[in-house]
Order: structure tokens, then sequence, then C-alpha cells
């Protein structure tokens, strides 16, 4: 299947239709992608997700027409999808720092727009050298500790590694209960609100089925599940968290695409064990995956 043209497809059609109401769903229905596998494909191509891009771009457009017309700014933002004035005031002061009139009366320049992405998957060619291995792991238990985190505006890639950070600072592994792999934590992404760009990211360890939950802490159980599982390459401390992040790029930019797999559910998490703590550090990456249906 064709990302590129899968994607730009909805591109397209979202910069045709910005004063209608748009949906997750429908766009992944037109990407003929699950709305889950949109998701999280649309996130690592375009660099945004979803819904959060098409607010960008009614923004700009907005932004266009307070620059370019006296048309009145309630009459933008209701042919823009925006239901109220105040939403509308909020969320353009929220982006471009001043308020919609305050933006009209300074006079910006196009520059400061917020630009339409146009895919090229060429700029991911070369790439990085990764493993992978599709295994069936069986319903498994974690128990571990909870941020609630979006990423809207790469909110979660400033407050993940805070929240790494203070996991490790007071040890607060130790406080598990009956670990079965000691020296294993996963740092798991669930719970995502495709609409919002919210989710739940959960820092835990595996532990026996009805383990008692300590205070603080929180409990999930997983069925199941073939998964792609990406091991990172080796890397130095300094270059660790990029080369994780390199990993997951290559992943939904050159793997899924001649895959003949889509996401399968709401999870994903990235195994930490022993090789983390040498000079050369590896993760595992573990994906749920399902074989796509083909589009007729």
């Amino acid at each position: 299947m064709d990302y590129e043209v899968c994607i730009q497809r909805t591109l397209d059609y979202i910069e045709e239709n910005l004063h209608e109401r748009i949906t997750l769903e429908e766009l992944a229905e037109l990407a003929c992608f699950s709305p889950f596998h949109y998701h999280r494909v649309f996130h690592f191509l375009v660099g945004e997700s979803v819904m959060d891009y098409v607010r960008k771009r009614r923004l700009a457009h907005a932004a266009l027409r307070l620059l370019n017309s006296d048309e009145k700014v309630i009459n933008i933002a209701m042919d823009l999808g925006f239901q109220y004035h105040e939403s509308f005031n909020r969320a353009f002061k929220k982006f471009y720092g001043i308020s919609p009139r305050q933006y009209r009366r300074a006079n910006f320049s196009l520059d400061s727009l917020h630009q339409k992405a146009y895919l090229n998957m060429n700029r991911y060619t070369g790439g990085i050298e990764m493993e992978m291995k599709l295994i069936t792991k069986p319903a498994f238990h974690i128990i571990g500790y909870d941020l609630k985190t979006s990423n809207t505006d790469g909110e979660n890639n400033r407050e993940i590694p805070k929240f790494w950070q203070h996991y490790m600072t007071n040890n607060l592994g130790a406080k598990i209960p009956g670990p079965l792999h000691k020296n294993q934590e996963l740092g798991l992404c669930t719970d995502y609100n495709t609409t919002t760009g919210e989710f739940v990211y959960m820092i835990g360890m595996e532990v026996a089925e009805g383990t008692p939950v300590p205070e603080g802490m929180s409990y999930r159980s997983f069925p199941e599940m073939e998964y792609a599982v990406f091991t990172t390459p080796k890397a130095t401390e300094e270059n660790f968290p990029s080369t994780i992040q390199a990993t997951w790029v290559e992943i939904f930019s050159k793997w899924f695409p001649d895959s003949g797999y889509e996401h399968h559910g709401s999870v994903e998490f990235e195994l930490y064990d022993e090789r983390c703590y040498g000079n050369e550090k590896q993760i595992d990456i573990y994906i749920p995956v399902k074989k796509q249906k083909v589009k007729v």
C-alpha cells in the first residue's frame, strides 16, 4: 500500500473541507486504514495528531482571512467550524499568542501561518538498521505509575522524559510488588483518545494476575496478541533517546507500508532490560499487529 498517497489524499480532503465537520473516522476510511492505525501513521508521517492538524489548519485559514478581509471575527469563526466565539478566541490566542483582533491590527506576515503538510516519503530514505520479529505474547498484567499526557504540540515529548527521571531518581520500581521479571520495565502507551490526542503513559513491571495494587499505582491487563517486535540499534547514552525515536519513525514510514500489517489495538510499549545498563544501549519496541484487510 502506498502510504504517501493514502495520507496525502486525506491532507487534501482536510484542506478542501475545513468549513465542514471532519472526523478521524471518515479520514481513516478515506485512507483505507482502521481509525487507530490511521491515527498512529498520520502522527509519525505528518508530525502532528490528526485533529490537532485540522485545528491548526482552520486557525491558519482564519488568520489569512483576518489579514485579507474585513469580515467579522465571529463570521470567520463560525464558517471554519468553531461553534462559539469564545472557543475560537481561546484557540487562536493559544496558537498565535494574541487575540484575532490583535492579529488583524498587527498585520503579520504570511510566514507566521501554519502551513499545509505535503508528504515526501523520500525524506525517510537511508534510515537505520533494526531487527524485527513477529511473536504471540500471552496475556499479561502490569502494575506501575500513570502519566496522562497528550501528543498535541509535542507535550508528551517533554513530559515523558521528566516522568522517567522522577521514576528513576526515586527508585519507584522497587515499590512494585512481586515483579515477574525484576530487570524488565515497560514504558507503555494506552487509553488513547484519538480526538484530543490524550493518552496514558505507564511505567511498570509485569506481575501475576490479581496482584494487589499499592496506593498511588495502577493495574492493567492486556489480552494475548500478535506483536511486531523491533530491536533498536546499539547506541551510546547520549544517542539513546534519538535512536529510539528514529526507530519509531522507521517502523511507521518504512516497515508498515510494505508489511501487509496494520496496528491492532490501542496499546504499544517499549521494553527496558539489562541491555540498558551497559555502554551500548538497546530496547525492544512492541506493537500489536494484524493482517491488513484488502480493500475492494
